[in-house]
């Protein structure tokens, strides 16, 4: 375990006008990426990830974290305003903040998401704290066998869950691992699929398959929808009544079962690798209106709705750091991305992370901590200015975000080869989108592929290549059956998704 002093020099390491200065603006700039609809945290971070070279490991990592909060949170203010969710989680809020916001309420609106959002995300950055190096030691007991066996199931989980078929899925998952597979074989240190570009000999560049599957893609995909038309500036209605322009302390505190609900739900599926706050948010939602006694409300603009559905995505930005910091898998594609931002650093997650670098760890957390509190400031200031980003022209918008996806991945990759892959990729990206291939599960398994094949030849070795050795091991067979009955119940489940 962590020793107590480690701990304490962690958060002091944290609690510092340095650190502040970067998750301050890490936030502003999450919350700004949030609220333009087509941009959002996560091509925010891919972006910022060159940027942070020069940065000290804890601030730089302060500031993704920042970024990644913010943009949940300005995630709702185009979902309340226009039914255009900045980010794909906010989708569930906008089912009840859009019908809020054409009563002439977009302000009580837009705070009871930022209330709900910074509720859940401070619940689950708790739990974090609190269970990760536990789980730490206990991951530290899993050999090569138990871990091919962990990320079998959680591929499994992946391809079910993301995406409307499990056959598109599993599909992605394939290809991102035949991706990984560029580039030197881990084991024998053999070139593969290089084509004569020795580029390519220490495999594709994270920076820019990621930066262009998900930032260059959606941009493209953007524009395709925009047909040369500028889409026209938001107004906002306002009643006048003070009471509509504010939430309540009554108001906020009928929510907190509806909070607490969420909060959890967000906790337990961000902790389970890939499932996303996208599901997370809806899930909360459909409970708390099964549960509700007037359920025929959702829908119209009712808050409760808006509780739900924040509190359950941004629980889970903090619970997603649970395997990656424990097991080195990363729970989302923010958390992907965070994990490259360790490696830039030299920090390797997994168990050892806790054991090696406790201090550096410890310091994260205290930059969460502070980051929750930082957001809550920044969105009570910065709502009214939110909706006035929200109507910049989509032109301006994305011409500043190409440029910044240029510079940032010539600076990752030290030269323009690394530009054509993200522009390749972002090609790739643009058509699998668009027939329903999912781009989360294409770059988690792109992530994860050197450390599947490395896990796979050290089982074979450590089993002279007899499969049969598996059933001593308890949890590595718990793992495969629960990865059977999985990829079962989604194949069941998705049948219908997969004959319309």
């Amino acid at each position: 375990m962590v020793e107590f002093s480690t701990i304490l020099a962690g958060f002091g390491d944290a609690f510092s006008l340095y650190n502040l200065a970067f998750v301050l603006f890490g936030v502003v700039l999450g919350q700004f990426v949030g609220a333009v609809p087509g941009i959002g945290p996560i091509m925010a971070m891919a972006i910022a990830i060159p940027f942070t070279f020069g940065l000290d490991p804890l601030p730089a990592i302060a500031f993704l974290v920042g970024v990644n909060k913010g943009g949940l949170v300005g995630g709702a203010v185009p979902a309340v305003l226009m039914n255009t969710p900045g980010t794909p989680d906010a989708a569930a809020t906008a089912l009840d903040g859009y019908p809020l916001a054409k009563q002439g309420k977009p302000l009580k609106a837009t705070k009871m998401a930022l209330f709900s959002s910074i509720t859940g995300d401070t619940f689950s950055d708790i739990v974090l704290i609190t269970v990760s190096a536990p789980l730490a030691v206990l991951a530290l007991k899993m050999g090569p066998i138990e871990v091919v066996a962990l990320m079998i199931f959680a591929f499994s989980i992946l391809a079910g869950l993301i995406g409307n078929s499990l056959t598109k899925g599993i599909i992605a998952a394939a290809f991102g691992l035949l991706a990984a597979s560029v580039g030197q074989d881990p084991e024998n240190f053999t070139p593969r699929l290089i084509f004569g570009y020795w580029d390519l000999f220490d495999g594709l560049a994270l920076p820019s398959v990621a930066i262009g599957m998900l930032a260059i893609s959606e941009i493209l995909h953007r524009l395709s929808e925009a047909h040369g038309n500028m889409r026209p500036a938001i107004i906002a209605k306002d009643t006048g009544n003070p009471d509509d322009r504010r939430v309540t302390w009554a108001e906020y505190w009928s929510c907190r079962f509806t909070m607490l609900r969420g909060a959890t739900i967000g906790t337990i599926l961000g902790a389970l690798p890939g499932i996303g706050s996208t599901a997370a948010a809806f899930m909360s939602y459909a409970m708390t209106k099964a549960g509700s006694k007037d359920p025929g409300s959702f829908g119209k603009g009712n808050i409760q709705g808006i509780a739900a559905s924040e509190s359950a995505n941004s629980a889970v930005v903090g619970a997603n750091l649970i395997p990656l910091l424990t097991l080195g898998i990363p729970g989302s594609v923010g958390a992907a991305l965070i994990i490259s931002a360790f490696m830039i650093h030299g920090m390797q997650p997994g168990p050892l992370l806790f054991e090696n670098q406790g201090r550096l760890v410890y310091g994260l957390f205290g930059a969460m901590i502070m980051a929750n509190f930082v957001n809550l400031w920044v969105g009570q200031l910065g709502l009214r200015l939110w909706v006035k980003v929200v109507s910049a022209p989509e032109s301006i918008i994305f011409s500043s975000a190409l440029l910044l996806c240029f510079v940032g991945v010539s600076m990752a990759t030290s030269g323009l080869f690394g530009v054509a892959i993200m522009l390749i990729f972002a090609v790739i990206g643009y058509l699998m989108a668009s027939f329903g291939y999912s781009l989360v599960i294409f770059i988690i398994a792109f992530f994860l592929g050197p450390r599947f094949e490395k896990s796979i030849a050290q089982s074979l070795a450590l089993t002279d290549g007899d499969l049969t050795q598996v059933l001593k091991s308890p949890v590595a067979l718990a793992l495969l059956i629960l990865s059977v009955v999985s990829v079962v119940w989604f194949l069941r489940k998705n049948v219908h998704g997969e004959d319309e």
